[in-house]
């Protein structure tokens, strides 16, 4: 077997044991290819992720050539729901109605990338169904420090600000140095593939209906998948279409323990060190200054109820089990 030269590349998706990359040729063109991953990946807990950073080799074997993922740069962020590394910006669409708002995964999903370092931006759909529902929605999470639309992808109404909105982050962030690698996700149903299809015709995305039976999408986008794309002013940047979910695929939420979910809802930041306690938890203790916030009304009760939801959950689960079933999470290497 005989290596040949290194290349840079993106993964854009993974099937079957397969990695679909974007390379860059030594000419500056642009070329597609699928890939195979290193054995050692599996034997160091590393699974290679889309929006991964990789080093390919051409390797020559006999008469044959193939690429492969040799290694993977470091990683800014890396999730499991949807499984992406680097991402910058997490679009979560959150119907207003048909599935009906399930608040507690989004607070979950909003948890996660606090801690990830991922920007989150609501988008309350289904505007045109449930107008009073998509502006709870905003009211919501827009008290809570998020940026947040509300739109209709049937109608179209409301989407115009939200593709401002992603034509600017673009153009800032390929100013920055580190262009933006997005993905819109949320709950089976919501609507991801045929908003992105709206303002990105070009993505030609599959689209289906929402079950009337089980108020659930028929998962019409089956894996994660990262397009090239351009603004306005001509700056790349990359989306990701992502599989719906439910809220069983976050039984397993084990990102961080209990003690540190309070500094990952971001409406709580300026009260923490402020508590009568020292170990306050922020769910009954008196002289609990995230309650005093609360009942001034400058936290929103659903974001305060969820919280605790996701406090009961982390406390059940001991911490040597959760340090276990993180490191068996995909893209996690092992200690």
């Amino acid at each position: 077997m005989e290596k040949s030269h290194l290349r840079h590349g993106i993964i854009t998706k993974g099937i079957g044991g397969l990695y679909g990359v974007r390379l860059v040729c030594e000419d500056g063109s642009i070329t597609y290819a699928e890939c195979r991953a290193r054995g050692r990946f599996r034997h160091d807990g590393l699974s290679p992720l889309p929006g991964d950073d990789a080093v390919i080799t051409e390797e020559s074997v006999g008469d044959k050539t193939e690429l492969v993922i040799d290694d993977i740069l470091p990683r800014h962020s890396s999730l499991l729901r949807p499984p992406m590394a680097n991402l910058t910006h997490l679009f979560l669409l959150v119907p207003a109605c048909r599935p009906k708002p399930d608040l507690l995964t989004a607070d979950k999903i909003c948890a996660i990338c606090e801690h990830s370092g991922v920007e989150v931006v609501i988008v309350a759909g289904k505007l045109d169904m449930d107008a009073e529902s998509a502006e709870n929605i905003r009211d919501i999470y827009t008290s809570a420090g998020y940026i947040t639309f509300t739109l209709s992808a049937v109608t179209g109404e409301g989407t115009t600000p939200l593709m401002d909105y992603i034509t600017r982050t673009a153009d800032k962030c390929a100013a920055d140095g580190r262009p933006m690698r997005a993905a819109f996700a949320g709950v089976s149903g919501a609507g991801k593939s045929t908003l992105m299809t709206l303002l990105f015709p070009d993505l030609s995305l599959a689209t289906g209906n929402v079950s009337r039976k089980t108020e659930r999408g028929r998962h019409t986008t089956r894996q994660v998948e990262l397009f090239p794309l351009k603004s306005e002013n001509g700056c790349e940047f990359y989306l990701a279409d992502t599989p719906g979910f439910s809220m069983l695929d976050f039984t397993r939420y084990n990102f961080f323990p209990a003690g540190e979910l309070a500094e990952n809802f971001r409406e709580f930041s300026e009260c923490l060190g402020d508590c009568r306690y020292t170990k306050c938890t922020h769910t009954k203790e008196e002289g609990c200054a995230v309650r005093e916030k609360l009942s001034e009304g400058r936290i929103h009760p659903s974001r305060h109820e969820n919280y605790i939801l996701i406090y009961d959950e982390l406390k059940k689960k001991p911490e040597w089990k959760r340090q276990k079933e993180e490191l068996s999470l995909p893209g996690r290497r092992k200690r």
